[in-house]
This record gives structure tokens, sequence and C-alpha cells, in this order.
């Protein structure tokens, strides 16, 4: 006999939805949500689509009506529980939009548990259109098969973060003129850490004297290349992942296997 098709199938579509999910809860979509699955996808009654509220996991939801400007769907059961997220956040200078897209959408693949935009004097930019953010980091993530989006802050100037940083948060600081090994310092920093990434042109010597000032401030060395500011952001998040967070140990899903 045929084996029996796999349910939800991979190739279903998977969406974000900011209902909190439960089995036999109805979840009724409208707007860009509803079009890609009813004109793009082409979902009919009884199709599966995956489905993450950032609250409960993932959840195998049926096609219940599928119109042309509403699709409702019905959760039928958990498939994951939401994923534990390594306490890293990821604290970068505003670039130019195409830049700063894609520190967010690579955050987001990578597991930033928080990105907090930062405004320094040598910033191109000094807004983020945070709709527009959080879509792309809703994407990257729904692409990913994430069960977990990262909190993203307002941009804040680098003298308010500075005054306001949490108490008992290591704050690793990239500093292009110098530091201790970042590989180093990550792996023998606390697991309740950010990194501070400069922007195009990098800090001023004021920004970098009070940055280095701070008591919770630890200079580090992303190598001997000066990296542009998303490449920064990128490599010190993929390093501290592979020495302090869930990469270290191959990582875990989320029934611990």
């Amino acid at each position: 006999m045929p084996a029996t098709p796999a349910w939800p199938p991979r190739s279903a579509p998977r969406l974000f939805v900011e209902q909190t999910l439960s089995a036999g809860a109805r979840i009724a979509l409208g707007g860009p949500q509803a079009h890609y699955l009813a004109r793009v996808m082409r979902v009919g009654e009884g199709d599966a689509v995956v489905l993450c509220d950032d609250a409960t996991g993932e959840w195998a939801a049926r096609v219940v009506e599928a119109g042309k400007r509403s699709v409702v769907l019905e959760a039928a059961e958990r498939l994951r529980a939401r994923e534990e997220v390594p306490d890293l956040w990821l604290v970068p200078a505003l670039l130019k939009k195409d830049r700063f897209h894609m520190v967010l959408e690579k955050a987001t693949e990578l597991g930033a548990a928080r990105i907090q935009p930062v405004v320094t004097r040598r910033c191109v930019a000094d807004k983020l259109n945070a709709d527009r953010a959080r879509t792309l980091m809703t994407e990257a993530a729904e692409q990913c098969a994430r069960t977990a989006l990262p909190q993203l802050g307002e941009p804040v100037k680098l003298e308010a973060l500075l005054r306001d940083w949490p108490a008992g948060r290591a704050l690793f600081f990239a500093d292009e003129l110098g530091g201790a090994p970042a590989a180093a310092a990550f792996a023998a920093g606390p697991d309740k850490a950010a990194v501070l990434i400069g922007p195009e042109g990098g800090f001023d010597d004021a920004e970098r004297a009070m940055i280095r000032a701070h008591p919770q401030a630890r200079a580090v060395s992303l190598g001997p290349r000066i990296l542009r500011g998303e490449t920064a952001a990128l490599a010190a998040l993929s390093l501290w992942m592979g020495t302090r967070g869930d990469w270290s140990d191959g990582g875990t899903d989320s029934s611990g296997k």
C-alpha cells in the first residue's frame, strides 16, 4: 500500500498571525495574507496552512473558507512549541535603508532575541519605518520556519541607550580600533548580552570614549579587517551564536531532541 502522505505537507504555506492559537480556533485573514493564500498559493477548502503566533508555537491548520478577499482557517493541532531563543540583543547603528533591511532579515534568521536600532553621529539615517521593518522580519521568520520573532525597539540615540542600559546585561562593543578577540570574550561572557555595532564610518572619538566608559561595555575585535556595518552585525551575531548561543551545542528542537 502507498504511504500515507505527511500532514501538513512540507510545501504548506507558513504565516505568522496575531491571534493566539489553540485547537479548534478559527482565524479569519484579510488583506495581504488573504491575497497571498488565495491568489498566490491558490489554497482551497481543506488545504493545509502552517500558522505561528509567536506565543504558543507552530500549528497545522485547515482552510475552511477561501474567498478572493478573505480566508478562514481552523487550527487543528500544535506541531511545535515556540522555540527557546538565546538572550542576545543586536544593537546596530542605523544604515542606508537597503543595508539595514538586510540586517533585520538576517538577524531574524540567525536568532537575535531583540533588535535595538541606535542612532549615532555618523549615521546616514535617523528614522526607521517600523511597519516595514516588522514585515521584513516576519517574512524572514516564515521563510526559515522559525516559531519566534525578535522584539524590535524604537531607534534611540547612543547617549540615551547608554544612560538607560539595563543592569545585568553585558554590552559587547565591536570597536574597529581593537579590543579583546570577540570569540574569546563571548565564550567567557554571560548568557544575557548584547552586541553594539557602529555605522558606516564608525563611531567618532567622543562616542567611543563614552561607550568604553560605560561599566557594562566590553570592547571586542571582529578580526584584522574593517567590516561594513551590515557585515559586522551579522558576523558578530553568528560568532556569538557559535560560541555562546544555540549553535554551540548543535541546537535543540522544541522537544529537546
